[in-house]
C-alpha cells in the first residue's frame, strides 16, 4: 500500500479533494496536521501539501507555514527522493521554503506573488481569481515524479483559484530552469499555444509558468488545482508510478549565484505626499508575524501600517481631499491616517511590490472612475515596525530579515526607514 501524507496547516481547505484524487488512482492518503510529530513523516512514501490559505496568507501566502518545524522534516524526506507535491498554497510554501527551485542551502530563488491581469494596457483585476486553465506538459515524461503519465506537449484543463500565483524568477535563473527542464507545466490556449497574455496566462507568470520542479524532479510546486477534476488524475497516477519504481530521481543539478539583496535606506520623495494608515481594530496579520517570530525565538513586537506615496499636480490639498472622499485608499470605519512609529528600540521597514498591481489598480480607479486627473502617480507599500525587546538590536533585525517573513527579495523592495 502506497501511503501519502496529506499535509495541512491552519487555513488549509482542499484536503477533501486531494484525498479523493489520491483514492481515484489507488494511493492511500492519510491526513497529517502541521502539529503532529514531524518524525512520523518518515513512515510515508510521499507527500501532498494541500491548497487553501495557511495562516490566512498573513504577511505573504505560504511564508509562515514555510517556517514551521514540519517543513524541516519534509526537506529530509525529499532528500531521500520521496515525491512532494505542493498545490496552490502548498506551492507557495515550497517556494518560500526553498525546496523549489532547489538552490544550494535552500536559498529562496523564486517568488509567487500577486496576480497580474492586464488587458489592453488596463488592470482588469487584482487579487483572488478563479477560472479553468490549460496546462501544457513541457518536459520529457520521465523528468518529474508528476509527469510520467502524460506525453510531452499534452495539455490538461484544470481549475485555478488563487490571489498570489504569479511566478517571478531572475532572468538568468529562468534560463537555467528552462535548460534544466524544471519548467514542468505552462499555461496554454485551447490549441496548445503558449501565449503570454491574459486570459491564456491567467496571472501574468513569467514564461507562462504553472508548475516548477526541483533539480531531482521529485518536488513540484503547482499553482492550479489538479485534485479538483479527473482531468488532473495523471499527475497523481504519475506520483504513484514514481514511488512504485523506487523514486527514480534524475541526476540534474542547479547552480545559481543569487546576488545578496541589501535593504536600502528610505529616501522620501519630497514632491509627493505620504499617507501612513493605521488600524483601529486589532491587526491579526501583525499578530501572526509576531507569533511566528516568537516561535523562532525572537523577542520582538510587530506592528504594521499601510503606506501610500501620492504624487499630484495643482492644488495638493484640494486633490488630497478629493482622494480622501473616495475611500479608495483606506476604510475610515476601521483605519485612519497616522504617522510612522518611532522609538529607540524600533526599526521600520517599508516593503513594496516591484510590480505594484494594487497601486496601479487604485491609480486607474481614482484617475478614471473618480476623474481625479491631477493624480500623477501612486505607490503602495507596507511598513513593518519591529521593536526588539531583547538581544543585540542589529543582529536580531538581520536574523528576522533573513527569514524573509517580511518580504521576498524576488518580488519586493525593502527600505529601512529608521
Amino acid at each position: 500500500m502506497t501511503n501519502i501524507a496529506i499535509i495541512q496547516f491552519p487555513g488549509s481547505n482542499t484536503e477533501r479533494e486531494t484525498l479523493l484524487a489520491c483514492h481515484r488512482v489507488g494511493l492511500n492518503p492519510v491526513e497529517f496536521l502541521w502539529n503532529e510529530p514531524a518524525e512520523s513523516l518518515s513512515n510515508f512514501d510521499g507527500f501532498v501539501i494541500v491548497g487553501g490559505f495557511s495562516y490566512e496568507d498573513r504577511s505573504r501566502a505560504g511564508v509562515i507555514a514555510a517556517l514551521d518545524p514540519i517543513m524541516k522534516q519534509i526537506k529530509v524526506e525529499a532528500e531521500k527522493g520521496k515525491p512532494v507535491l505542493g498545490i496552490c498554497n502548498g506551492a507557495q510554501i515550497l517556494v518560500e521554503s526553498g525546496l523549489v527551485p532547489g538552490l544550494e542551502d535552500g536559498r529562496v530563488g523564486v517568488a509567487l506573488t500577486d496576480n497580474k491581469r492586464v488587458k489592453s494596457g488596463h488592470v482588469v483585476g487584482v487579487g483572488y481569481y478563479n477560472t479553468w486553465a490549460n496546462l501544457k506538459m513541457s518536459v520529457d515524461p520521465n523528468r518529474c515524479a508528476f509527469t510520467r503519465h502524460l506525453k510531452t506537449g499534452n495539455f490538461i484543463n484544470v481549475p485555478l483559484a488563487h490571489g498570489e500565483g504569479r511566478f517571478i524568477i531572475p532572468d538568468d535563473l529562468l534560463e537555467k530552469l528552462i535548460a534544466n527542464d524544471q519548467t514542468v507545466y505552462r499555461y496554454c490556449d485551447d490549441d496548445g499555444n503558449v501565449v503570454d497574455e491574459f486570459p491564456t496566462n491567467p496571472n501574468g507568470s513569467m514564461d507562462n509558468l504553472a508548475a516548477v520542479c526541483n533539480p531531482a524532479g521529485n518536488v513540484m510546486a503547482m499553482m492550479p488545482h489538479p485534485e479538483r477534476t479527473e482531468n488532473g488524475d495523471a499527475i497523481f497516477s504519475s506520483m504513484k508510478d514514481f514511488i512504485e519504481n523506487g523514486n527514480p530521481v534524475t541526476d540534474h543539478s542547479l547552480s545559481f549565484d543569487r546576488p545578496h539583496y541589501e535593504v536600502a535606506s528610505y529616501a522620501p520623495n519630497p514632491e509627493a505626499t505620504e499617507w501612513v494608515i493605521d488600524m483601529i481594530i486589532t491587526d491579526n496579520e501583525a499578530a501572526s508575524v509576531h507569533n511566528a517570530l516568537d516561535h523562532l525565538g525572537h523577542d520582538v513586537t510587530i506592528s504594521r501600517q499601510t503606506h501610500w506615496e501620492i504624487s499630484t499636480n495643482g492644488d495638493r490639498d484640494d486633490v488630497l481631499k478629493k482622494i480622501d472622499i473616495t475611500g479608495e485608499l483606506y476604510n475610515s470605519n476601521k483605519e485612519f491616517i497616522s504617522e510612522i512609529k518611532s522609538a529607540d528600540n524600533t526599526a521600520s521597514f517599508l516593503v513594496r511590490q516591484k510590480d505594484d498591481m494594487h497601486g496601479r489598480a487604485k491609480f486607474e480607479s481614482l484617475a478614471e472612475r473618480f476623474e481625479i486627473g491631477e493624480l500623477t502617480e501612486l505607490k503602495r507599500g507596507v511598513i513593518w515596525n519591529v521593536s526588539v525587546n531583547g538581544g543585540n538590536f542589529e543582529s536580531v533585525l538581520e536574523d528576522i530579515l533573513n527569514t524573509h517573513i517580511l518580504y521576498n527579495p524576488l518580488s519586493h523592495e525593502c527600505f529601512r526607514i529608521n
